[in-house]
């Protein structure tokens, strides 16, 4: 028979594309997905790395996982951790059967536990990659993907990162920015075959600089994908690149929605951050996003505690989310990245005074977010249909956002006009006229 396998995705949707791609890698090789991880004789563990909540999330899911296979199971990490911290994720958990980076894992060279050898002499315990090295031309980008099996789907643009921010190490493991042709990225548009598409990179508003276009890429791009399928919505933008253009081309889609990277609204401190901007500029650009388009959704993540913030760095930043009323925003703990240039920062926050600031920005950003739906009481909104009872608005990204209750007779893909009969905190609830 067989065999069959379970991948278990954590992190970003950027990590969402590279599993959906290595499952159809997995397919194409005669595997077959399992209905649970007990039944999967191939369990793969996609991990994140980014900060050391998500590397904590990451050793859970692979200890929990390495629990739940069945006897003889091959267990697989690949992903960010992987990448970065291969060596010693193989030292650390012998219950992984193999540490595979990116290019190894997807390329099919390291799914087999042959590939494993003892690191020494007497132990059984660490273990070192032995794969074949990986295809020189092969692209990790370029791979196929099983048609959508949801009403949306992730389409990452481009990989890696040219910029050099203080707190992400991303750049050191994912490599520099590198941008798909726009013809590559709508034909795998074409083949998932979903309503929604939604863009994402590390570094989205860059698309096709490396190629020497820079922002004449991603508005060319935007405008082909939207003539495609019903909804275009993009992720990640970095605030100095969306320029007036990007914004009108966005609004032209009919999902006015931005996400935008801004991290914090201090000037002193975004330079320390390595970061272009202050508060001033940022409400300058949401008022005009606003002037252009009165629906369009905002959304934006802010780091607390980085190195030098200020009691006054803070107060800023609480008057900026009150005055940008913003329809959502993460906050984040600041987590000091080996190899960054933050690390060598001086004015360490402790992390009681981090909780507390966050504490505060969430409290208040609730109370925003949950007035800006409440205000939506009445209205007539636009809905995909998600799954039975289920759906979003153009205000609504999917799996990071709130949802629209609707009812459960509303087919699974389809677009209704609907109103908005209540809200409860971050969710709409909506029926029919």
């Amino acid at each position: 028979m067989p065999e069959t396998y379970w991948v278990e995705t954590l992190g970003c949707p950027k990590n969402q594309v590279d599993s959906d791609k290595l499952v159809g890698r997995l397919g194409a090789g005669g595997l077959t997905e399992a209905d649970e991880v007990a039944d999967a004789d191939v369990v793969v563990v996609n991990t994140c790395a980014f900060i050391e909540e998500a590397r904590q999330e990451s050793i859970d899911t692979i200890l929990a996982l390495a629990e739940a296979r069945h006897p003889g199971a091959r267990l697989v990490v690949t992903g960010c951790m992987a990448e970065r911290y291969g060596a010693e994720l193989a030292e650390a958990l012998p219950e992984v059967d193999e540490i595979a980076p990116f290019g190894v894992a997807f390329d099919g060279l390291a799914l087999e536990a042959s590939t494993l050898v003892p690191a020494g002499v007497g132990t059984s315990v660490a273990v070192e990659l032995t794969a074949r090295p990986r295809t020189p031309d092969f692209d990790l980008l370029r791979l196929p993907r099983p048609k959508a099996t949801a009403p949306w789907a992730y389409v990452k643009v481009a990989e890696g990162c040219d910029r050099a921010c203080g707190f992400c190490a991303i750049p050191s493991f994912r490599g520099p920015q590198r941008s798909r042709t726009i013809d590559d990225v709508l034909a795998e548009i074409d083949d998932l075959a979903a309503q929604e598409i939604v863009l994402v990179a590390q570094d989205l508003a860059a698309y096709g600089r490396d190629q020497g276009h820079g922002e004449r890429s991603l508005i060319p791009l935007v405008a082909a994908a939207a003539e495609r399928v019903e909804r275009v919505r993009l992720l990640y933008l970095y605030p100095s690149d969306l320029t007036d253009a990007l914004v009108d081309a966005i609004c032209a889609t009919g999902v006015p929605y931005f996400d935008l990277s801004l991290q914090h609204v201090s000037a002193p401190l975004l330079r320390r951050m390595r970061r272009w901007g202050d508060g001033e500029r940022f409400l300058e650009r949401i008022t005009t996003i606003r002037s252009r388009e009165p629906h369009a959704a905002l959304r934006s993540n802010f780091i607390v505690g980085y190195p030098g913030e200020t009691e006054d760095d803070h107060d800023a930043l609480l008057a900026f989310v009150e005055d940008a009323q913003l329809d959502w925003c993460g906050f984040f703990a600041y987590s000091a990245e080996e190899g960054t240039y933050a690390v060598g920062l001086d004015g360490a926050v402790e992390r009681a005074l981090m909780d507390e600031r966050l504490a505060e920005l969430r409290e208040l950003q609730d109370r925003i977010t949950a007035a800006r739906r409440d205000a939506l009481i009445g209205e007539t909104i636009r809905v995909l249909v998600d799954e039975p009872g289920v759906g979003r608005t153009h205000r609504e990204a999917p799996e990071i956002d709130g949802i629209v209750t609707i009812p459960v007779d509303l087919e699974p893909g389809t677009l209704h006009d609907l109103v908005v009969i209540g809200a409860a905190g971050p969710d709409l609830e909506a029926d029919r006229p």
